[in-house]
């Protein structure tokens, strides 16, 4: 298993140490700084595993598959967190995971038909702008001024989200009508 692939293996694996250090200790300050450096960390091996695989030709099929659905698996987690402690509204997490599943529904389309769904730009902010949000708004109640950029950063991933979804499906729309 190349480099790329098990830094993508090691940030799944960080998730439930994330999860535990958010939700067991809410109010505990440590807990928060300790769950923000594990989501640091996480989101920076999704940067560092592309870079690496690109630059040094190590793309595989494992993490054409596994790295979108880490990354997935990361945010979601963090934002269903987010809402449990009241930081981000529930519709903002359902219309966000929604557009996950409509893209996982379209690549999975795709790849029966032979046809490979590439990450857009807009998806790439989309994925940037959510990582930056939870990290603001973990850290939020431990600096009172980081709300409110945390709540400009949840408006801005939410429209990335919107705008990502409407490139997918129009750029890729042909995939619905070339079923076998």
């Amino acid at each position: 298993m190349n480099l790329p692939n098990k830094l993508t293996i090691f940030r799944v694996v960080l998730i439930p140490f994330f999860v535990a250090a958010l939700l067991l200790y809410p109010e505990s300050n440590q807990a928060r700084l300790v769950a923000d450096g594990i989501f640091v960390v996480a989101s920076l091996t999704d940067l560092l595993d592309g870079k690496i695989a690109r630059k040094y030709n190590l793309v595989t099929n494992f993490g054409k598959f596994m790295d979108p659905l880490a990354d997935k698996l990361l945010v979601c987690a963090a934002m269903i967190c987010l809402v449990d402690l009241g930081a981000l509204p529930s519709w903002v997490v359902i219309v966000i995971i929604s557009r996950e599943f409509i893209i996982s529904g379209f690549r999975l389309i795709a790849s029966d038909n032979g046809v490979v769904i590439a990450a857009s730009y807009w998806g790439k902010f989309k994925t940037v702008f959510q990582m930056l949000m939870v990290i603001v708004l973990i850290a939020a109640p431990l600096h009172p001024g980081l709300e409110t950029l945390g709540m400009a950063l949840m408006w801005i991933a939410f429209v990335l989200t919107l705008v990502s979804l409407v490139d997918y499906v129009t750029k890729n729309r042909h995939v619905l009508k070339e079923q076998r």
